[in-house]
């Protein structure tokens, strides 16, 4: 059966050589948090290795069908940041029955990966350190575009940096969201005490910009500075939008503070969107981490 659940998924080859002196490859499928209540040791983990010879989306598929029937629900789509395996891990969910999602949202992932590489490849028989050492392909960032019309408000719309204490997030199940996804802080290993910095956009079209937003996999905010100094929401696995231009001092000075208070959170930030200032409820609010 299909339920709410999304999944994080990573195929690709591992510094472990097999006995011809070929990298294995390996699929990890991981449950992604969608809220801040999750613990990382309740989410459900997967992971096969595979070798060079049958690297393939039937594979792949196969994988992901153990997966499903060790849990015994099917994700409702599966995210994945590796850009350069997009059409077999989008055929191989797809020929499972699931949503394919390219996605810089994939937290779990990437720390679990990160500890893979530290703690159980090195024990690995096949180990090749030169290969685990080697670097990964860098995408150049791509121009952000406009926001659409349909979802852009008018010069009534306002805006403002913001921080709440990470401690305020253990009650967000209980805050009034039309839109949104968060993640327990414990991915990123955040005290209590520690600010976390957000963007809020004050609009008319509060709903309906948040209700697009929600269709998107939401990534991070970005400060570009520069000529035409901007903030940036990135989302998918490459594309970016523009949430405000920076024209005065003012601003641009706010924004880096913004971007500091974000290096000092471990990444992690928010990004909200409200009706206006008094309003109690939130058309949409998402916990990012860059």
């Amino acid at each position: 059966m299909i339920n709410s659940s999304i999944w994080e998924l990573d195929f690709y080859s591992r510094p472990v050589l097999d006995e011809n002196q070929k990298k294995l490859w390996e699929v990890l499928i991981c449950e992604s948090p969608i809220d801040v209540t999750n613990t990382t040791e309740q989410l459900f983990k997967y992971t096969e290795y595979c070798p060079s010879k049958t690297v393939n989306s039937l594979w792949l598929r196969e994988a992901i069908e153990k997966a499903i029937a060790q849990t015994g629900n099917t994700p409702k789509k599966i995210r994945f940041f590796r850009r350069q395996m997009n059409n077999m891990i989008t055929k191989a969910c797809e020929d499972a029955g699931i949503a394919a999602a390219p996605s810089r949202r994939t937290y779990v992932l990437e720390e679990w990966l990160k500890n893979r590489y530290q703690e159980v490849y090195p024990q690995e028989p096949g180990y090749d350190a030169k290969a685990a050492n080697s670097t990964s392909v860098k995408y150049p960032p791509l121009n952000a575009i406009a926001l659409p019309d349909a979802v852009r408000g008018d010069k009534t719309d306002r805006w403002a940096f913001v921080s709440l204490e990470a401690s305020a997030f253990a009650e967000m199940p209980e805050w009034e969201i039309s839109f949104g996804e968060s993640f327990p802080l414990s991915v990123a290993e955040i005290s209590p005490e520690t600010k976390i910095p957000g963007f809020i956009v004050f609009s008319p079209r509060a709903i309906p910009l948040a209700a697009w937003m929600s269709g998107l996999e939401m990534g991070y905010l970005q400060l570009e500075t520069g000529d035409l100094s901007k903030l940036r929401l990135e989302t998918g696995a490459s594309d970016s939008w523009i949430l405000a231009n920076l024209t005065n001092k003012q601003t641009l000075a706010e924004a880096q503070g913004f971007a500091q208070a974000k290096s000092q959170a471990n990444n992690v930030h928010f990004l909200a969107v409200q009706s206006d200032p008094n309003s109690e409820s939130f058309a949409g609010f998402w916990l990012l981490k860059e």
